[in-house]
């Protein structure tokens, strides 16, 4: 079993910055890929960056590409998202996710461990 705790998320300005970070605990998850997701109101789950365990494979979605950068730190069993010129459209629960496979992949599953979700709110 794998826990997962986010944190970072808050009341921000368009144009802002925040950095979340996520703290893995339980089994090891240090060779497993790890990303973030998010969802709005009424809207479906999306895909935000994921990196791979050796952080040599990163994928983002095309709406934070340039103003978001994921990052981890395997010693500490934490993985960082630092969301720069933030837009209201940005605003969603931010959710952590290791995933169960080998490769990173950018669809989500109910398979893979999740944690609760960070709010992040952008007042334009």
């Amino acid at each position: 079993q794998v826990q997962l705790i986010e944190s970072g998320g808050g009341l921000v300005q368009a144009g802002g910055s925040l950095r979340l970070s996520c703290v893995a605990s339980g089994r090891t998850v240090t060779t497993y890929p790890m990303g973030w997701f998010r969802q709005a109101p009424g809207k479906k789950r999306e895909f935000v960056a994921v990196i791979s365990w050796s952080g040599g494979t990163i994928y983002y979605a095309d709406s934070v590409k340039g103003r978001f950068t994921i990052s981890r730190d395997n010693a500490k069993n934490t993985l960082y998202l630092q969301m720069n010129t933030l837009r209201s459209e940005d605003t969603a629960v931010y959710y952590c996710t290791t995933q169960r496979t080998t490769q990173p992949r950018r669809e989500w599953s109910h398979d893979d461990y999740w944690g609760q979700g960070t709010q992040v709110t952008v007042s334009s």
